[in-house]
């Protein structure tokens, strides 16, 4: 698979996993477009990229994605470290999995924390803690805020 320049670091820094719902078994071409503009743009990596399907019957079918016979042209994004996220965590993240549903599970390493954490290390710092707010949580907080 070819991939994009990146900054040739052998070293990782903070992923994120993602589990995003689909509306049918395999992303949208809409989606793997927003996806790559974002390693384009050099936001994130993507470490790893999975569909969990739970079928009607409960059974749970787990397929790599695979960029490049995803049917959408001249994506050109390589999954660097394909495999990264365990069938136990996929399986377990299944079973939250309403029965004939689908979900993408994309592990993105943040390249921009990746830089954070190399300067944090190099001045002998470390990160103690780190959270994350869903996007849904903080607009529903802007909003109450500016209701009151």
């Amino acid at each position: 698979m070819t991939g994009i320049a990146d900054s040739g670091s052998t070293l990782f820094g903070p992923v994120e996993l993602n589990v995003i719902s689909l509306p049918g078994s395999a992303p949208s071409p809409e989606l793997l477009a927003a996806v790559v503009q974002q390693v384009r743009s050099g936001v994130v990596r993507v470490l790893d990229f999975v569909v969990v399907t739970k079928a009607e019957g409960g059974e749970v079918v787990i397929e790599e994605i695979d960029l490049d016979e995803s049917g959408v042209t001249d994506l050109n994004v390589e999954i660097v470290v394909p495999g990264l996220t365990s069938n136990d965590d996929l399986e377990l993240l299944a079973a939250d999995l309403a029965p004939g549903t689908s979900a993408a599970v994309v592990a993105f390493e943040l390249v921009w924390a990746r830089d954070l954490a190399a300067q944090v290390a190099a001045d002998g710092c470390t990160v103690l803690a780190s959270e994350r707010i869903p996007a849904p949580v903080v607009n529903a907080l802007v909003e109450m805020e500016a209701e009151s």
